[in-house]
């Protein structure tokens, strides 16, 4: 019963990502519905930006929507703020507000828009913040997630997630699609289209290739994409099932589960296809190999102790240790940047749901309350945590949820079914 179990969670590991920016925009866009807040919100306001009409969005509340799905701050509309040099910090104390966002845009002779910033300490009556950036017409939306970006790092500590990517698969009719969306779900763009199925996107660390498994050649096979020259590199075409690629920090190579000879073992090999080494010789199925977040260690699923569990090798193969102890059926692992939580799928009372562990003080704790959960993926600032499941009767919606579990958030879209999440890295 496990085996085949765990054979199932091989093949929905290994039943494609890539590409551009530039590709079409689609017409499904993601919608982000907020279920849960944090314990203690920053209460903020935020005025509209002077002249801010000029532009193609409007900057201000990009920033306010971002803030608040954040679930990290309570968000007060301050109307609109011309001269930031009349600000009455004690108004807005009185007010409730312990930071006040102001800020303007202008166009410029190029053609760009000058958009300028200003984060307001109200408690202190003094500048927290200010950001003075140059956008093309097309990246308006993009400068408003900067803004919030710098928001976030200067009143909670830890650096903004807002203007990341996040790829994931949808599938609409018999159409398999690879989408890429801003973190708000918006700016969609299809990356590839097939027919047949296509899973596991993996980001480079830099943000500009994609791994995937796609069928389109009637069985799994590993494909790295430029996401710039959509080049695209075959790294694992071998017999049986090739799947489950994720990258090393350095991005100069990647972890796969390879079935070429009858049960599927973790390997690496470069990022160009080169270097084929073999880092699992046991009787049973290793799969699902993800690297540390130094590069030191490689965990993976296998059944080695009788059922699906997790464990972690050094990256160049060797003796395996047992990470979880709790429930017999844990997979699908997957390493915060900072390397000291562990996230993964975990099957209790017939259900699959997503846990976290605290690897310091091998604390557990269940971070959803769908049953059918899949494809966990931290944000870069490992913050949150963006999975696959079924909700509301409806199977391929994308959650998204804290690594504390407090703040919650659902995204759907009108067309299709979305899964295999993961979210891209910061971009430079």
């Amino acid at each position: 019963m496990t085996k085949r179990l765990l054979a199932r969670a091989v093949a929905v590991a290994t039943l494609t990502v890539s590409t551009l920016l530039t590709a079409p925009v689609s017409h499904a866009q993601l919608r982000v519905e907020i279920a849960g807040v944090g314990a203690q919100q920053i209460p903020i306001a935020v005025a509209g930006f002077a002249d801010e009409s000029i532009a193609p969005q409007q900057v201000s509340s990009i920033i306010r929507a971002d803030l608040e799905r954040s679930g990290m701050f309570k968000v007060m509309d301050a109307g609109v703020i011309s001269d930031a040099a009349q600000v009455n910090y004690g108004e807005w104390k009185s007010r409730g507000a312990e930071a006040l966002v102001v800020g303007s845009v202008q166009r410029l002779a190029d053609g760009r828009f000058d958009v300028r910033y200003r984060l307001l300490d109200t408690v202190k009556a003094s500048q927290l913040s200010a950001l003075a950036l140059a956008a093309a017409p097309q990246f308006t939306r993009v400068t408003g997630h900067k803004i919030a970006d710098d928001i976030y790092e200067k009143l909670v500590g830890a650096r903004g997630a807002f203007a990341t990517r996040v790829a994931y698969v949808t599938k609409v009719g018999s159409e398999y699609r690879l989408e890429v969306a801003d973190a708000d779900g918006e700016g969609v763009n299809v990356a590839l289209r097939s027919n047949e199925p296509i899973i596991s996107p993996a980001w480079s660390p830099d943000g500009t290739r994609v791994a995937y498994v796609s069928f389109e050649n009637k069985k799994p096979v590993v494909y790295v994409q430029n996401l710039v020259t959509r080049q695209r590199t075959v790294v694992a075409n071998f017999k049986g099932s090739n799947s489950a690629p994720s990258w090393s920090p350095d991005g100069s190579k990647i972890a796969i589960a390879l079935a070429r000879n009858g049960l599927t073992q973790v390997y690496t090999v470069n990022a160009d296809g080169s270097n084929l080494q073999r880092l699992t010789n046991t009787d049973g199925i290793d799969t699902e190999p993800q690297f540390s977040a130094d590069g030191q260690s490689i965990y993976f699923t296998s059944d080695r102790s009788g059922g699906p569990q997790i464990y972690r090798m050094p990256a160049s193969g060797g003796n395996a240790q047992r990470v979880t102890f709790n429930g017999t059926y844990n997979i699908s692992p997957r390493i915060s940047p900072d390397g000291k939580s562990l996230a993964y799928i975990s099957r209790r009372d017939g259900r699959f749901q997503l846990y976290v562990l605290d690897l310091t003080n091998n604390q557990e704790l269940r971070l959803s309350d769908t049953t059918k959960d899949e494809s966990p993926s931290f944000s870069p600032n490992g913050k949150y945590i963006m999975y696959a499941t079924e909700s509301g009767g409806r199977r391929g919606t994308l959650a998204v949820v804290s690594v504390d579990g407090r703040i919650k958030q659902r995204v759907t879209t009108q067309a299709g079914d979305i899964r295999e999440p993961n979210w891209g890295p910061f971009m430079k």
